[in-house]
């Protein structure tokens, strides 16, 4: 529900309140301290999560944590299984916390819009964003680290030769080196701007619609903010997913010595 301020600072306002970052410093060194927060709260959730399940886990009758731990494991598992052709320790638990941060990252956009900041407001926080993946800076640092991991294991796989020869020589030959490098520049560099943009945008959209839905009057919110809830957990699941099967998909590619 709209809180009594966008009375007075108008819809505009509202908006632009809800959608300003708690941020510090200038330029390229400024700092989302509330993506920080939330970034860090939220896998410190995921991390006690399984550490509870590992640590209450049975050979008898498992308890609803362990269900719900091995379910993941068991989902994420497969995924890696039917998608990563190469050998590696890495991929599985990568995926796994992909999978798990990402959808919490976006489950926080199921909060009423005005609840966490009012809080904040109270404590004297005058900007609070609470969904990490809203803030395009929070998808382009797990999209970049992807990107990273891509070049690491392109070279460790392939070796620096086998990468340079790679990135000179297809798909079109010793005599095209130039357009060759063009394009697997352009491609590779698509990889991680896809990853960040696709996130951002899908929950960004949902956020400001929860926003939109919360200027209405009282009595039609309810009306259209459940459905749009319920229709947003799928939102929220499938870009979690998509997110971690990219990533799985081009570590794979990353290993593919040919």
């Amino acid at each position: 529900m709209a809180t009594e301020a966008h009375a007075a600072e108008g819809a505009t306002g509202y908006i632009i309140h809800h959608l300003t970052p708690l941020s510090v410093g200038e330029g390229f060194w400024t700092l989302h301290l509330d993506t920080l927060f939330f970034s860090a709260l939220l896998g410190g959730l995921f991390i006690w999560f399984f550490k509870t399940a590992a640590e209450k886990a049975t050979s008898g009758i498992p308890g609803p944590l362990q269900n719900v731990a091995e379910m993941l494991i068991e989902f994420v598992d497969t995924q890696v299984k039917d998608t990563f052709h190469g050998r590696s320790a890495l991929i599985a638990p990568l995926a796994l916390t992909i999978f798990c941060w990402v959808f919490l990252f976006n489950f926080m956009d199921l909060f009423p819009v005005d609840i966490l900041p009012m809080i904040g407001s109270a404590m004297g926080i005058p900007y609070l964003r609470v969904v990490p993946s809203t803030d395009l800076n929070a998808t382009f640092a797990m999209s970049i680290s992807v990107f990273l991991l891509i070049i690491f294991y392109s070279i460790k796989v392939k070796g620096v030769f086998g990468f340079a020869k790679e990135l000179l020589l297809q798909p079109f030959g010793p005599w095209l080196m130039p357009f060759n490098l063009l394009l697997k520049v352009v491609e590779e560099i698509a990889k991680p701007i896809s990853l960040g943009l696709r996130l951002f945008g899908n929950l960004y959209a949902g956020e400001l619609i929860f926003i939109l839905i919360a200027l209405l009057p009282c009595y039609v919110q309810p009306v259209l903010s459940l459905p749009w809830a319920i229709f947003h957990i799928l939102i929220i699941t499938l870009q979690a997913f998509i997110f971690m099967v990219l990533t799985i998909v081009y570590l794979s590619m990353a290993h593919e010595d040919h």
